[in-house]
């Protein structure tokens, strides 16, 4: 690896210390810089990025290659002054896909369970058996079937669940039914009892959990939401869980974060808020992925995890 070159960091939710410390235990001669910190922007080789505020990269005249602190990078596209032509790379770590998994898993297990209509009845004093299917009677679909998707399919399939999986373009995988594309989307929503979204943060994806998702799906489904808050629109999940159409939903991420102390999903008795934490990134595991995504880009090696800017992910 080149030594001495510079590392712009800036994140408002992850460790800045935590992070320093492992990338330059691992990379000594690193010039980690912690934004607003920038010293001198013509400096900056790299830039290992959440939620960058717009025009902060466009300020980085000799940037090299931007890394995403996370899988998806709807956070770096969003930016109107992103410069062009300069690779991004998005983190694809294990730990994180494990997290992800443990976080569906949770949550699939707590609505086929029926956990909020026990918790209910806790509160009410109420001691009554509730009809339970088996899980191999609750077939769970994931819109998103990539590198987590995948993980997390393979964890829900251990527990006994049917699993089947929806991408944009059509996609095998071993051991699971596979869907694709408009009408696939259809046939997915027909069988889903639990409907978990992981899909990146795209204009073809935004908005894709609405009224008429709903309506597809089966009469009192439940819905996971831990991909992005721009892919719910908030206004017609509530009069969906009011009706049974739905009859859960947990969300893990939100249009405003962090989600306003009066918005009306707090206080809601069907839904599970969580404050984006169903997958988060761990520096120890990430720093030597984003190390090595450094030092195949120096030597010009393919970056398995570079993102296509027209694709969105």
């Amino acid at each position: 690896m080149t030594a001495a070159m510079a590392m712009l960091f800036h994140s408002p939710v992850d460790s800045a210390a935590a992070w320093r410390g492992e990338l330059t235990r691992l990379a000594p001669d690193l010039d980690f810089r912690v934004w607003p910190a920038v010293g001198d922007p013509a400096e900056i080789d790299y830039a290992l990025v959440w939620r960058p505020e717009p025009g902060l990269l466009a300020s980085l005249p000799n940037l090299k290659l931007i890394l995403s602190l996370g899988a998806g990078v709807d956070h770096i596209l969003g930016d109107p002054s992103l410069p062009a032509g300069v690779p991004i790379v998005r983190l694809v770590d294990s730990d994180l896909s494990d997290a992800m998994s443990e976080y569906v898993a949770l949550q699939v297990l707590r609505f086929h369970r029926r956990d909020l209509d026990y918790q209910a009845q806790q509160r009410a004093a109420i001691w009554r058996e509730l009809p339970q299917k088996g899980a191999g009677e609750r077939p769970v679909g994931l819109l998103g079937f990539g590198e987590i998707g995948r993980h997390v399919a393979r964890r829900l399939k251990a527990l006994g669940f049917p699993v089947s999986g929806w991408t944009r373009r059509e996609r095998k995988v071993d051991g699971f039914v596979t869907y694709a594309g408009a009408a696939g989307l259809e046939q997915l929503l027909a069988r889903s009892e639990i409907l978990v979204c992981i899909l990146p943060l795209t204009p073809a994806t935004e908005g894709i959990l609405c009224a008429r998702t709903f309506a597809a799906l089966p009469e009192g489904a439940c819905l996971v939401n831990a991909g992005r808050g721009g892919h719910l629109i908030e206004e017609d999940l509530i009069p969906a869980l009011d009706s049974g159409r739905l009859s859960a939903a947990a969300l893990d991420v939100f249009r405003d974060e962090p989600l306003p102390p009066a918005h009306p999903f707090w206080r809601h008795p069907r839904i599970l808020v969580t404050p984006h934490i169903a997958g988060v990134t761990n520096p120890r595991t990430a720093a030597p992925i984003v190390l090595d995504a450094i030092r195949r880009f120096q030597n010009r090696l393919p970056l398995p995890t570079a993102v296509d800017r027209e694709r969105g992910y």
